[in-house]
């Protein structure tokens, strides 16, 4: 079978036209309103202040614009279709997927660059063996970037009982240093313990690695990652930060990483039946008025944006399964869709 491409008619390409000035012009009032309040309040008044120049102002405003188209899109491909609808809604999903997967994480880390701050993390890792018994815990108190400050680390013993687990050493560091393939401590100070739990001596250690190869490598991406917002970090290792929680059993964390993690594929496709929706909309009866269709077309758009938290935080209490938050947007659109085309008699 032969695949042609569709050809592209004169009637195409006004429709074009249409839904994207309409979009543009949309688009450009919810990123005024988005931005003016806090965001460029505040840049002027640091820039006033002489904390950034003001390119360096510029610049740091044109970094939100990813957050904040990312979320402009599917309001304004709604409000652009009310009057008119055509096939370039596809053109907007696939925009809003590149934006939240590559143009968000990228202007962020830009932003950080520009302000020169250094995340400071703080994180607990625990190695366990293959029964789930704790080996070690890794217990970070500063971190920046892969520099480590004040570290301490307990070494379990193998002697469990039935409501604790025996010490056998505990190390004390001031700095590390978390290479790609080992964690190594330096001037580490070790207590040992007992199998008594009592402490008896105390030795001083010139370097030691605590961690090794792949538990290096995952404690690293967990303590990264715990510090970064979700919109900040790509598809691919959101996908690994989620998979990494379930293998450290973090069920809470796990869920709501997982259901941001789906968000990224179920709100470009939410784009397409704001389209359609839109369309419906903007079919009017004679005696109808137009306010009708966009009064109804902000409270949809006000309820999706509103109830993402809750949903989120259904999914972080394991109160529903992820695949389910993520997706009932989804479901509730395509209802609202076919209740509004029976309601138009199309």
């Amino acid at each position: 079978m032969k695949f042609e491409i569709p050809k592209i008619t004169i009637y195409d390409r006004y429709m074009f036209k249409q839904v994207a000035m309409a979009s543009l012009v949309a688009m450009l009032l919810f990123t005024i309103v988005w931005i003016a309040p806090e965001i460029l309040l505040n840049t002027l008044k640091d820039a006033l202040a002489g904390e950034y120049s003001m390119k360096t102002a510029v610049l740091l405003l044109f970094y939100e614009l990813p957050k904040i188209l990312d979320k402009a899109f599917p309001v304004s491909l709604l409000l652009g279709t009310i009057f008119t609808f055509d096939k370039m809604s596809l053109f907007f999903t696939a925009l809003c997927f590149v934006t939240g997967d590559k143009g968000t994480p990228m202007a962020a880390a830009k932003m950080r660059a520009i302000r020169g701050s250094v995340r400071s993390t703080q994180y607990i890792y625990t190695k366990k063996d293959t029964t789930g018994h704790p080996l070690a815990a890794v217990i970070v108190s500063k971190s920046y970037d892969r520099k480590l400050n004040d570290v301490i680390v307990l070494d379990f013993s193998s002697h469990v009982y039935k409501d604790v687990h025996q010490l056998s050493n505990i190390y004390s560091a001031k700095q590390g240093y978390a290479y790609p393939d080992r964690w190594e401590l330096t001037n580490v100070s070790n207590y040992k313990i007992s199998p008594d739990g009592i402490y008896f001596d105390i030795e001083h250690l010139d370097k030691l690695e605590v961690l090794k190869g792949e538990d290096a490598e995952n404690a690293f991406t967990l303590m990264t990652y715990s510090s970064m917002k979700e919109r900040d970090i790509t598809n691919a290792n959101l996908k690994r930060y989620a998979n990494l929680l379930k293998v450290e059993s973090a069920s809470e964390e796990y869920s709501y990483i997982l259901n941001k993690y789906l968000q990224r594929y179920t709100h470009p496709l939410v784009c397409i039946l704001l389209a359609i929706l839109g369309c419906l909309l903007g079919f009017s009866k004679p005696r109808e008025q137009r306010l009708v269709g966009f009064t109804i077309a902000i409270g949809c758009i006000f309820l999706y944006y509103i109830t993402l938290p809750f949903f989120d935080l259904l999914a972080e209490k394991e109160i529903l399964s992820p695949y389910i938050t993520s997706t009932f947007p989804i479901l509730a659109f395509s209802v609202a869709i076919y209740c509004f085309y029976k309601s138009k008699d199309l």
